[in-house]
């Protein structure tokens, strides 16, 4: 069983092994979290990035790939596609959202990592309201959490603006 904690403050600053980039599909540093990730990271990030699409193409919504940490103190970049909220059925959004968190977490267990640490995956620029996606990541966290998990013991969600950090503080207590 691993511990969820909800902390207010910067992603690329966090003392885990590794932290969930919320990427495009195209794995290219945009704005927002992924461009501070891929700022923070160094180039190196972008050069894995852009082997592994042209290897295997973009990453569909609700995949998940590994980089190497770059230039951040952490051992692995895991690269989430969210979906863009208006362009799917919010059910279809929902789920898809889940797999972002939920193929982190199995990477990262496969990976050995004892410590991840998420950013608010498509509440940005990609729509996603944040009080929905407050309650399917907290639903999909709660109920992997029992997973008979070897490695992994500590779930961070870190919320750079203080309205995610608010709404995961209420419906976690």
């Amino acid at each position: 069983m691993y511990q969820i904690e909800v902390i207010h403050g910067d992603l690329t600053t966090q003392a885990v092994d590794a932290i969930v980039n919320a990427a495009n599909t195209w794995l290219q540093g945009g704005g927002g979290v992924d461009g501070a990730i891929h700022r923070a990271a160094g180039p190196v990030i972008n050069q894995e990035c852009e082997r592994y699409v042209r290897k295997h193409g973009p990453l569909p919504a609700g995949q998940v790939m590994c980089t190497t940490g770059g230039q951040l103190p952490v051992r692995g970049i895991l690269h989430a596609v969210g979906p863009i909220y208006p362009d799917h059925a919010p059910r279809e959004a929902d789920r898809l959202l889940g797999a972002c968190y939920e193929n982190a977490l199995l990477l990262a267990e496969q990976l050995g990592y004892h410590s991840v640490a998420f950013p608010n995956i498509s509440t940005g620029v990609y729509g996603y309201p944040k009080d929905r996606a407050a309650k399917v990541v907290l639903m999909k966290l709660k109920a992997l959490q029992d997973r008979d998990w070897h490695s992994l013991q500590r779930v961070i969600l870190v919320c750079y603006d203080q309205e995610n950090y608010s709404l995961y503080q209420k419906m976690i207590a």
